[in-house]
């Protein structure tokens, strides 16, 4: 049985070499896409570097008696630390409300109830990092934890990384791609290799379970493949965190390739149907996730964040974003496990769609 397995890992693992689009899509697209982002962002480091925040706090009694985010906002806002991010002003809620219509402030800052509200006119950078400053306070106070909030902006990340990020997500999920086409060659209305397989005196699942951990390889490579090209050739800075990095790729990888396996299994339709379906869903996805616009983002966050929950590439960027925002890997763990139950559940719908399906023999 172990023979067989690897017998059609490496069948399965020279078929997809040698299929020109396929190699398009998982190798070269990606690597043109990080060309054109070189070329089109080189120079925005110098734009958009993320200066300190202007930002107000509605200085009520309930925020005075909070003394986490209290002392929190009061060191953040220390002159002399050098993870300084913002600039605030305790005002009243009127105050606050004219300085933000005035442009004074980026938003500000108001507890109800033990919650932080933020308020905000524009959706941006500085927006973005003000909500998930006091997200992770408030997460802090609820686990009885510490605060810690570092900024690492000037050597860790840049707007420039952001979408390299999410180009690593679509990259991720573009491995859907294969997934579609391992399960194609082992299904016998899809190919002659899987009318094979269908009536072969082996177990099917075993087969394509073969495929697509050759699959998973071929991903693996033009993963590896990316994060060298854009490393030593366009010379992307991916900061002290290169090995979660990667981690993270590794498991957006399984995701993707599990999304195209069940894109597979649940659609009767032709490889080129399903390699579109592939793309859509991540073209969509990572549309969502920031890669047009990191502003985009943050309103699905804020006015529907269960989009982005069950969004692949939103959990891979996410995973990213939480690195450089946080000296603590509790949101980064949590989208690695988000990742890996969506895996699962695509693995479940797959399994469940390939034993129901049965052919008449003629």
């Amino acid at each position: 049985m172990i023979d067989m397995f690897i017998h059609n890992f490496k069948y399965a693992f020279k078929t997809l070499f040698r299929n020109k689009p396929l190699i398009f899509w998982t190798y070269a697209f990606p690597l043109i896409m990080a060309t054109l982002f070189n070329l089109a962002f080189s120079d925005i480091e110098n734009k958009e570097k993320l200066d300190i925040i202007n930002i107000a706090i509605v200085d009520n009694e309930e925020f005075q008696q909070n003394i986490v985010f209290n002392k929190a906002y009061e060191s953040l806002s220390d002159e002399k630390n050098e993870d300084r991010l913002f600039e605030t002003k305790y005002v009243t809620r009127k105050e606050a409300k004219k300085l933000l219509n005035d442009g004074e402030i980026d938003g500000y800052l108001e507890l109800k109830d033990g919650k932080p509200v933020i308020t905000v006119v524009n959706n941006g950078i500085n927006q973005t990092v003000i909500k998930y400053v006091a997200e992770e306070v408030a997460q802090a106070i609820f686990n009885q934890e510490e605060v810690k909030i570092k900024d690492i902006s000037s050597s860790n990340l840049s707007y420039t990384m952001i979408e390299f990020y999410t180009l690593i997500a679509m990259t991720c999920l573009y491995g859907g791609i294969l997934g579609t086409y391992a399960i194609n060659m082992n299904l016998a209305n899809m190919s002659s290799k899987g009318k094979r397989v269908s009536v072969a005196p082996v177990p099917k699942i075993k087969v394509i379970l073969s495929s697509v951990c050759a699959s998973y390889l071929v991903q693996i490579i033009g993963l590896m493949l990316l994060f060298a090209y854009t490393g030593f050739v366009i010379k992307v800075d991916y900061g002290s965190n290169l090995l979660m990095i990667i981690v993270l790729a590794l498991v957006g990888s399984l995701a993707g390739l599990t999304l195209g396996v069940a894109v597979s299994s649940v659609f009767k339709t032709s490889q080129d149907s399903k390699t579109g379906i592939i793309i859509a869903i991540t073209m969509l996805g990572c549309f969502l996730s920031g890669m047009m616009g990191i502003t985009l983002k943050y309103y699905i966050d804020k006015s529907v964040p269960i989009i982005n929950k069950l969004n692949p590439a939103s959990m891979i960027t996410d995973g990213y974003y939480s690195l450089y925002y946080y000296e603590t890997l509790d949101r980064f763990k949590m989208n690695i496990v988000s990742l890996l139950v969506f895996s699962v559940i695509m693995i479940t719908i797959s399994v469940v769609s390939i034993k129901r399906q049965k052919y008449e023999t003629v």
